[in-house]
């Protein structure tokens, strides 16, 4: 088992720059561009893993107590940013060097195929959508293969030209002196801009990109219960990829407008309702709205200010378990009574002057009910 602390030349308590200092001129040893011998790119791996590692505080405690194998027990990737190309040591490298550093051994064909860009699309539904799912049509634009030229950005009869400047790679270098040695830099060339080949005659509908914008139409089904940020994938509805390379996604990202009535927690509904101070002493049974239309809602005898009563399953249906849903809670405010007739006045009167000077107790709904019926 490698140890990062020895590859680099330092001890435990190495601070960050003195393993910054160290990689500088472990590099300069190991550089793919100056060492041609067979481990050197083995070896170089190595110190960009030692590097990346001891420079991120969350893992170099972990590294500290457990090891490599503690690394990858903890979820950290124990390959590093090297194993799978010099991508990741490009940007290390100009992290500590200065933008422009490549490595040309390395390059990517830049004819190769390449995937099409995700696209998204913010989309507002509904609360009454989110709760019973729809069927939308969208309006998207994004990039196709151009029907002129069929991708190729050349006029039709003509064929593009590898790039004289660059001779295909896309790149051209230069080479600078730096304080670990000269280095070859990566730059796009300038002629083909990166592309490695070059149009003479270009097709004059996508101006010899090869691809156009076009406007869809395309229908998205929604499904019952998504809430504000949900997302659905559409496979190929994205950007058209580049030398035969496949085409992206569209991502539609849903938002749930605020309705006028109910309030959304979670698949739970919740909506107030009104009733009189009769009512919440003796009980009633009353017609409230929902989002599945006008139900019946029991009034309990005694409801008090704030209660919630509940209609069960009327709520909203859980994503992707379509026989369950969350209930709707009605939050009850009970009404003080205005502009009283006379004869309210007396019941209301009589009401007050049995329960004057006395603390409440159980008897108090039943007398009320014995004033209030007769």
């Amino acid at each position: 088992m490698s140890d990062f602390y020895e590859i680099l030349g330092i001890d435990k308590n190495a601070t960050k720059e003195e393993i910054k200092s160290a990689f500088r001129k472990k590099a300069r040893q190991y550089h793919p561009d100056v060492n041609k011998a067979p481990d050197a790119e083995e070896k170089f791996k190595e110190l960009g893993r030692a590097y990346e590692t001891l420079m991120d505080d969350n893992k170099r405690a972990t590294y500290d107590r457990y090891g490599e194998d503690g690394l990858k027990d903890a979820g950290f990737s124990t390959t590093g940013p090297f194993d799978a190309g010099f991508g990741g040591l490009n940007e290390i490298f100009e992290s500590i060097f200065g933008s422009g550093f490549g490595f040309s051994n390395y390059s990517q064909d830049p004819n190769a195929p390449q995937d099409g860009e995700d696209l998204r699309l913010n989309l507002q539904i509904e609360l009454e959508e989110a709760v019973f799912g729809v069927k939308k049509e969208i309006k998207i634009k994004h990039m196709e293969v151009c029907d002129e030229c069929g991708g190729t950005g050349a006029q039709k009869g003509t064929q593009p030209e590898t790039c004289p400047t660059c001779g295909g790679t896309g790149r051209v270098q230069q080479v600078i002196d730096t304080p670990l040695g000269s280095f070859r830099q990566i730059a796009t060339c300038p002629k083909c801009m990166g592309k490695g080949k070059y149009n003479s005659h270009p097709c004059t509908k996508c101006k010899g990109e090869g691809r156009i914008e076009v406007q869809r139409t395309i229908k998205v089904n929604i499904p019952k219960g998504v809430d504000t940020g949900s997302r659905i994938g559409l496979a190929s509805e994205g950007n058209c990829g580049k030398n035969g390379g496949k085409p992206g996604d569209l991502i539609v990202v849903l938002y749930v407008k605020e309705h006028k009535e109910f309030k959304r927690n979670g698949f739970d509904l919740f909506s107030s309702v009104d009733i009189s101070f009769p009512q919440a002493a003796l009980g009633d049974t009353i017609e409230v709205n929902t989002i599945e239309g006008k139900q019946k809602l029991v009034i309990p005898s005694g409801t008090s200010n704030d209660d919630v009563l509940q209609l069960k399953g009327l709520g909203v249906p859980y994503l992707g378990h379509q026989n369950k849903r969350g209930n709707h809670n009605f939050v009850v405010k009970i009404k003080t009574p205005k502009d009283l007739s006379s004869e309210e006045k007396q019941l209301y009167q009589k009401l007050f002057e049995i329960n004057r000077n006395k603390k409440p107790s159980n008897k108090f709904i039943d007398k009320m009910k014995n004033v209030l019926h007769n």
